[in-house]
């Protein structure tokens, strides 16, 4: 079971749109920030105001902004591939807005894929997620012919199979209904749960999907 480790980023601006963002007020970049254990937190970020940006940041797959953020001990700028990789295997899980499934692999392939690499959740329980989720039918079919919907649950299920401290989420309800957004949601809530984790969910308007520690604005 992953122990969440605190997140802590100081002065973060992303260069690219410095001067675009230091014309307005937000509660996140260029402040101190640090949140620790069982945090759920909620940004509300409207377009052009970097919220993909911010999760890329922080999932260290962008570099070109001034100031620093720290998991835990460690300085995500200067960890190097393995200690990198080590904290995306353990302790970072990302569902990213634009998914990033393999196409031509099946839904089975897809999350096959990612739970073995941990091997921490068995088959069993992912099949059970995926007919929690509505779409046990479509384990043979290719993630290219999958709707945009049943996409977003495939990427939500990948997220889950790991072990994680923190789960960063980029609009992850956006292409579904409130139905299916209540049960992804919940399952979300549960793993989380499970994992004594946190999360940090970005999206373009509020809501009440989950009940969040904390809410600001980006």
């Amino acid at each position: 079971m992953a122990q969440t480790l605190s997140l802590h980023f100081q002065g973060l601006i992303p260069i690219p749109l410095r001067e675009r963002l230091q014309s307005r007020e937000s509660e996140i970049w260029l402040q101190e920030i640090q949140w620790t254990a069982a945090e759920q937190i909620f940004l509300q970020a409207p377009s052009g105001t970097g919220k993909t940006t911010l999760l890329h940041i922080l999932y260290g797959l962008r570099n070109d902004y001034e100031g620093q953020v720290r998991w835990g001990s460690g300085v995500i700028r200067t960890m190097d591939p393995e200690q990198l990789a080590s904290l995306r295997q353990k302790e970072i899980s990302v569902i990213f807005q634009d998914l990033r499934l393999f196409p031509t692999l099946t839904t089975w392939e897809n999350l096959e894929i990612k739970r073995m690499l941990t091997n921490t959740i068995s088959q069993e329980e992912v099949r059970s997620w995926m007919d929690r989720l509505g779409i046990a039918d479509r384990t043979e079919q290719a993630a290219a012919t999958l709707s945009y919907g049943e996409q977003q649950r495939v990427a939500i299920l990948r997220a889950l199979l790991q072990p994680f401290s923190w789960l960063l989420m980029d609009e992850p309800f956006s292409h579904l209904d409130a139905h299916n957004t209540q049960l992804a949601s919940k399952l979300i809530q549960e793993v989380v749960t499970r994992n004594q984790g946190a999360f940090l969910l970005l999206d373009l308007d509020d809501n009440r999907h989950f009940n969040y520690t904390q809410k600001r604005r980006l």
